[in-house]
């Protein structure tokens, strides 16, 4: 059995972050839920995978996926992961948004991740305690984005496309494929999914591809199989696009 506490039950402790830390067995999946305050999770071992509506985001080591107040999400474990989480009320860190995002964590928030799960619940706002939460707050502030999020559009037809892709990605669909499997125009296409997603069709379908590789990165598998399963010609291929996008190599991540 997993070792975890529910944020449920510190979501009403009288501070406005509440860090927690959970381990979980591989594989282990937490079914969809909301929370009352915005979540933070970062994976301090393992990498987890996190699931809205709106959306797929995955954080491997050294990021962590930011999940707004009341959104709805699950949460898939690769590997044997252990997780430090901060529950924060809405409004005391607007700098992370009203959307889900993944971000970077610095040397410097690890450690100040790792810092206030180990505090008292109610811990002495006043003191050393407090200068910790406020330290996370500003670090937090000023933490860049990264991409590694694959949002659903709001059209139902293009959003059901998006997700049938993440079942079977491949980074040789076209925008004239789609757009005449969807039976528009490629000019009302290209349009409708940038104002609806953030980004160009090529760039999202990029991002899907790595979001899908990373999990089967850090369960160990080859990256060639797993190049070769998302339709690239070559082990290069793919490790020319995901070091490009992430700024180091496939077999960083490798479990």
């Amino acid at each position: 059995m997993p070792v975890w506490l529910n944020p449920d039950s510190v979501e009403d402790t009288p501070r406005p972050v509440v860090a927690i830390a959970n381990d979980y067995p591989p594989s282990f999946e937490l079914a969809w839920h909301r929370h009352r305050r915005g979540q933070l999770l970062y994976a301090a071992r393992g990498v987890v995978a996190v699931s809205t509506p709106d959306g797929a985001w995955v954080a491997p080591p050294e990021r962590a996926v930011w999940t707004p107040p009341t959104v709805p999400h699950s949460v898939r474990m690769v590997g044997s992961v252990s997780t430090r989480g901060v529950l924060i009320e809405p409004g005391v860190c607007p700098a992370l948004g009203e959307r889900s995002k993944v971000i970077e964590v610095s040397p410097l928030l690890r450690s100040l991740l790792l810092a206030a799960s180990d505090l008292p619940r109610e811990y002495d706002e006043t003191g050393r305690d407090g200068l910790v939460i406020s330290l996370l707050l500003a670090e937090l502030e000023r933490a860049p984005v990264i991409p590694l999020a694959t949002p659903f559009p709001s059209t139902p037809a293009l959003a059901a496309k998006c997700r049938a892709f993440l079942e079977a990605p491949s980074p040789h669909d076209t925008i004239d494929a789609w757009s005449a499997q969807l039976g528009i125009g490629r000019r009302a296409f290209t349009r409708a999914f940038r104002r609806e997603t953030g980004m160009s069709f090529a760039e999202w379908r990029q991002q899907a591809c790595v979001v899908v590789a990373l999990p089967r990165l850090a369960a160990g598998e080859p990256v060639t199989a797993i190049a070769l399963d998302l339709g690239y010609e070559s082990p290069a291929a793919f490790a020319t696009m995901f070091k490009r996008l992430l700024g180091v190599a496939p077999s960083r991540y490798l479990g």
